[in-house]
């Protein structure tokens, strides 16, 4: 049986394409989605439906386009990974954590020990919460085949 694994979240490292080479070694049925990663092309998502003067309609417009894919893949996802990284606050990770918790859609969210606190919330609803993609890597093998390392 294959899973369908939604990675959320930062866009600058490179931590997707660690998950995606753990899970080859492990030779892991997991196909991945994942949400628009090219900055630029997330925030001019919505351009093609006029052009805006004020920065808040076209974030407004993008914020929906972007939506249909993130909340289409997420429905299909089995399993849903949510990173936090220390750079920028992800507050479209947050959100996206919070509709998997409104779904009953399983999450892992990874992050740091150092932003606990604010995403005490966040962890909270997480079947998982891991530092490192090595251990996502570990519960992803064991979702799949049942045993772990």
């Amino acid at each position: 049986m294959s899973y369908a694994v939604y990675l959320s979240g930062e866009i600058h490292t490179e931590w997707r394409e660690e998950i995606k080479r753990g899970v080859l070694d492990f030779d892991l049925d997991i196909i991945f989605n994942s949400a628009v990663t090219v900055h630029e092309a997330s925030d001019a998502a919505g351009d093609h439906l006029g052009r805006e003067s004020d920065v808040f309609w076209r974030d407004h417009k993008s914020s929906k386009v972007n939506a249909i894919r993130t909340r289409a893949l997420i429905e299909m996802s089995d399993l849903v990974v949510v990173r936090f990284g220390d750079k920028y606050k992800q507050w479209n990770a947050a959100f996206d954590a919070g509709f998997c918790a409104a779904l009953g859609k399983p999450y892992i969210t990874l992050h740091e020990t150092d932003i606990i606190h604010p995403l005490k919330e966040v962890d909270a609803g997480a079947m998982a919460w891991a530092t490192s993609t090595d251990q996502v890597v570990e519960i992803l093998k064991y979702t799949v085949e049942g045993v772990s390392f």
